[in-house]
């Protein structure tokens, strides 16, 4: 029986987003973030694309090592402005249900990536910095920072899975006080900070990257994919107990 027919193809969603640029070479896959040939400017399309992109991605068994960036001089923003973000963020029930959900199935869908990933940070990660963090190997360049500007000082509970992410990143203390202050972390603090395994020149970013997921692909499939589920078991129990609360608490504060 062939079972290959269940499975997407990358011919059929390699083109599919409007945020989403991605290549594939010897099985490594790179996906490039970003709006209209620019950096990426985080709305409301790229939040559903990742989720749907994560899964086709995960269920694609020629993906055998996953590089992810952004486009320029920055990996996503723009910085939140609280003031004008307070009224925006404004839902009915209805509608934080719909985008509740696809938020809990953007982390748990690129969980479900069962091959190693690295992010390439190319600059101000400044809107869901957890995405890159949540990768196995974190590479920046000198220009990146890392900040949550949209959830706490943007007017949301910080509740999406970055209530997760930092801290565990971080520890506990470090970790809220990022998120209840939005402070920003260049590359060198991130590092400190143990958000980044390496910090490099912008021009040696993407070729590190590919050096590594070349080094990754030495081992057998068996080897990259059991260590990438062993290595982030601790990441999706705490995902899958915690997100759901957070979600729930920060739909409360904002639906009308």
């Amino acid at each position: 029986m062939n079972v290959d027919k269940f499975r997407p193809r990358f011919e059929d969603y390699r083109d599919r987003y409007e945020s989403i640029r991605m290549r594939r070479e010897d099985g490594i896959l790179e996906i490039t973030l970003g709006t209209k040939g620019g950096p990426l400017e985080w709305g409301r399309l790229p939040h559903a694309e990742l989720e749907e992109a994560f899964l086709n991605i995960g269920r694609d068994r020629q993906n055998q090592v996953v590089i992810l960036t952004g486009t320029g001089d920055r990996f996503s923003g723009p910085v939140a402005e609280p003031e004008s973000n307070r009224a925006a963020h404004r839902q009915t029930p209805d509608e934080w249900a719909e985008l509740g959900w696809e938020s809990f199935r953007l982390l748990s869908n690129l969980l479900a990536i069962d091959v190693p990933m690295i992010s390439a940070v190319n600059g101000p990660a400044s809107r869901h910095a957890e995405l890159p963090v949540m990768c196995d190997i974190v590479l920046a360049a000198e220009e990146a920072s890392f900040q949550d500007s949209a959830h706490y000082v943007g007017g949301l509970v910080p509740g999406d899975g970055v209530h997760v992410v930092f801290p565990m990143a971080m520890g506990l203390n470090r970790g809220r006080y990022f998120l209840l202050t939005g402070q920003v972390l260049n590359a060198r603090q991130a590092l400190d900070a143990g958000l980044v395994n390496e910090v490099l020149p912008r021009d040696r970013l993407m070729l590190r990257a590919w050096e590594l997921a070349k080094q990754i692909m030495q081992q057998p499939e068996m080897n990259r994919r059991y260590a990438r589920i062993l290595l982030t078991e601790q990441l999706r129990r705490r995902i899958n107990e915690l997100l759901p609360y957070g979600l729930a608490l920060e739909g409360l504060a904002i639906t009308r």
